[in-house]
């Protein structure tokens, strides 16, 4: 099919926006940006920015089948955000989706910490590597961004939600962008439950921070397969409620569990370990 060919898309009627191609000319901002409720986005492609894949200010939307990437802001030595989709916690869908090559995170939700609501993410694949050629203020080589999900949220109240299910996450490696990457940043007051999910060739899979200032995460982790990563799981700040079932760890994978920073508080349940099949057929058939 033809795709409809813009450099920003502006929705701000509810209904159906599908097979658009979001080509920015390296512009900023939020490339699509969603400012009203009841939503689908569907069969889109969105590349070649400075900003923002698509910032979600509305309530009841999905994402999905959606390919964004090549979001590049700054350059690899003065790194700025450009995320894949970003902005409110509010009822959000994102499923079959490939978000990759970003500066930022391929997933944020919400920088400005003033929302509430469930984002879930599901059959994706979120990720980043280096460059295959020279981009914006890139150069071929570098690998760009920071997380694959990265959570932020209103410091009290009602918790935020996540749910991260049957997910491929990989790359986030040295050498990279920051001094510490990791797959999944999890932190504040959030709500999280990860299954089914692949980490493959990752500094840090998940990152998993307790309560501070601005509240800590409760996480589970469950039938989830690690590969080739330095630590599958950081459980810091005496992170609470931490569950751990079933899950397993491949080839290449230094530590499995690394509490630092006062490491893991209590709630902590860690059972079930398993013994995991080759990467291929975990991607192709999951764990069950």
């Amino acid at each position: 099919m033809n795709p409809i060919k813009v450099e920003r898309l502006v929705i701000n009627k509810p209904g159906l926006y599908e097979n658009y191609l979001i080509d920015s000319r390296w512009q900023g901002g939020n490339r699509v940006k969603v400012s009203c409720d009841d939503v689908v986005i569907r069969n889109c492609e969105i590349r070649n920015a400075s900003g923002n894949g698509i910032g979600v200010f509305g309530r009841n939307v999905v994402i999905e089948n959606c390919r964004i990437h090549h979001l590049l802001s700054g350059t690899f030595d003065k790194q700025r955000d450009a995320h894949g989709i970003t902005e409110r916690w509010s009822d959000v869908t994102i499923r079959n989706c490939d978000i990759g090559l970003g500066s930022g995170d391929s997933i944020q939700f919400d920088p400005d910490r003033r929302s509430s609501g469930r984002v879930t993410v599901e059959n994706s694949r979120l990720w980043t590597a280096p460059l295959p050629t020279d981009a914006a203020g890139f150069k071929e080589g570098e690998r760009p961004g920071e997380n694959a999900i990265d959570t932020k949220t209103k410091p009290k109240g009602i918790r935020t939600e996540l749910i991260v299910r049957n997910c491929l996450l990989e790359g986030w490696r040295q050498p990279g962008q920051i001094s510490l990457m990791s797959a999944l940043n999890l932190k504040e007051n959030v709500t999280v439950l990860v299954e089914n999910c692949v980490l493959s060739n990752n500094e840090v899979a998940c990152r998993l921070r307790g309560p501070n200032r601005r509240g800590g995460a409760w996480v589970t982790i469950r039938d989830c397969a690690f590969y080739d990563c330095k630590v599958g799981i950081r459980a810091e700040e005496k992170i609470e409620n931490l569950q751990l079932p079933r899950i397993g760890f491949g080839d290449g994978v230094t530590r499995k569990l690394h509490p630092v920073a006062g490491g893991i508080g209590p709630g902590h349940e860690n059972t079930g370990e398993r013994k995991v099949p080759d990467m291929k057929i975990a991607i192709r058939s999951g764990l069950q």
